[in-house]
């Protein structure tokens, strides 16, 4: 049966404000210098970006990860589909509908951002061994017959939009949303990692889409699967006496 039961508090001044507030910081301050700074550590001159060359940061980490949460999002389809009918499954149609809404926003937002920013990876730049010119995420972009697709971290959100995960479980399997939280920040972040590596993306490009994959999961949740408690009745007579005076 699905559940009625109230859902945990939640302090959307916190939960969004954050976030929000965080956005709001990278566009008002310049991340270049932690850029580059962490992107110079990934990068040798003679060799390039300490991870260009690795099998497994390409095979494993970005293509193998990529097709699992790619399956992933398959099963969710899947299984609201099958919610549908009068089976089990039925019982957790809100949360599957919530996930698989969530999964492909969060995915489905990257190309168009991308296309849309025109942000250069670390790889292409003049500073690091490429023939494109820096420029900030609001700027002018400089002339070039290949515009960047870089911004924000594709590969982050194969990682970060399981975020999702968490909220379709907080308020039904609490302790189990914990380690599904747990596990989306630990490959969003791993899987970030890999990319700075490969001279992909810098530190800011990931950021963001950790962040923009939160909000989306946070408003989602607070639309389709919150349940306030219910206010307790006012006794008529109290009503009335309230109203009288």
């Amino acid at each position: 049966m699905q559940s009625t039961r109230p859902s945990r508090p939640i302090d959307l001044r916190l939960w969004l404000g954050i976030p929000l507030g965080l956005m709001a910081l990278l566009l008002g301050l310049d991340p270049k210098p932690l850029d580059f700074a962490l992107a110079g550590l990934f990068y040798d001159p003679a060799s390039g970006f300490i991870g260009s060359r690795s099998y497994w940061l390409e095979n494993v980490l970005h293509d193998q990860a990529k097709i699992m949460v790619i399956c992933l999002g398959v099963a969710c389809i899947v299984a609201f589909l099958i919610s549908l009918l009068p089976v089990r499954l039925r019982g957790w149609r809100r949360e599957l509908g919530y996930l698989v809404l969530a999964l492909g926003l969060s995915t489905s937002i990257v190309p168009p951002l991308k296309t849309l920013t025109a942000v250069q990876c670390p790889w292409s730049l003049t500073q690091f061994g490429g023939q494109e010119a820096f420029s900030p995420l609001i700027g002018a972009r400089p002339a070039t017959d290949k515009p960047g697709r870089c911004w924000p971290g594709g590969h982050a959100s194969t990682g970060f939009a399981l975020l999702a995960l968490y909220f379709a479980l907080r308020d039904r399997r609490p302790r189990l949303a914990r380690w599904a939280l747990a596990f989306a920040l630990t490959l969003g972040c791993v899987l970030s990692l890999g990319r700075m590596l490969q001279g992909a993306h810098f530190l800011s490009h990931n950021l963001w889409t950790l962040l923009l994959d939160w909000v989306i999961a946070v408003v989602g949740y607070r639309v389709l699967l919150y349940r306030r408690a219910p206010q307790p009745a006012v006794p008529l007579s109290a009503a009335v006496q309230e109203l009288r005076g």
